[in-house]
């Protein structure tokens, strides 16, 4: 949802940060790369039982991958290579946050399933999409897309962090909201498949 509506209503915060970026030399690699590795910094601060500054360090680093896009544009250096780039970085940091919960939850083996289905649910979501536009069609929607998914599980354990025991059903209500999700594409491209 977000990924669809909010980059026009993200976009007078980023375009002066890319412009920014572009003028000191900046690429978009390095962009999407610095994010990446913020992001781990951020999972493995969550893996140690920092869950505040973890979550606080990913989220910078999800926002700093924001800023790949609008830099490219503006330096005119949009490409395939960047794209892909971008993607595998997106999954790659979203494995390492669910990555760096599952050890902190490692003792509690009903969060730890849990965290792992929420990363295979995580993991389909732009999976369907990819299969769906390889045939030609639409996979895009549904109520947790990529940014969703990660504003509520930092968000949440930051707060978890901050001593509000709200663990498990954080677990749950992303679970069960992102497998509604995998659900919703999964039927928008099989209504768009002929039969």
């Amino acid at each position: 949802m977000l990924d669809l509506k909010g980059r026009k209503k993200a976009a007078p915060i980023l375009e002066p940060i890319a412009a920014g970026l572009a003028k000191i030399g900046v690429t978009p690699t390095v962009v999407t790369i610095v994010g990446l590795a913020v992001t781990v910094g951020g999972a493995v601060l969550i893996a140690s039982g920092y869950l505040f500054w973890g979550g606080l360090t990913a989220g910078t680093g999800v926002t700093l991958d924001a800023l790949d896009g609008p830099l490219a544009r503006r330096l005119d250096r949009a490409s395939d290579r960047g794209a892909f780039l971008d993607t595998m970085s997106d999954r790659l940091g979203e494995i390492a946050v669910w990555v760096g919960a599952s050890v902190y939850l490692r003792d509690e083996p009903r969060l730890l399933v849990l965290c792992i289905v929420a990363l295979a649910f995580s993991l389909l979501v732009p999976y369907v999409r990819a299969k769906a536009e390889l045939a030609g069609l639409d996979g895009r929607g549904g109520w947790m897309g990529r940014a969703e998914r990660m504003i509520l599980i930092l968000i949440g354990m930051m707060a978890v962090g901050l001593g509000l025991q709200i663990m498990e059903p954080l677990l749950w209500v992303f679970v069960v909201l992102t497998g509604l999700t995998v659900a919703q594409r999964i039927r928008k491209t099989w209504q768009q498949l002929e039969a």
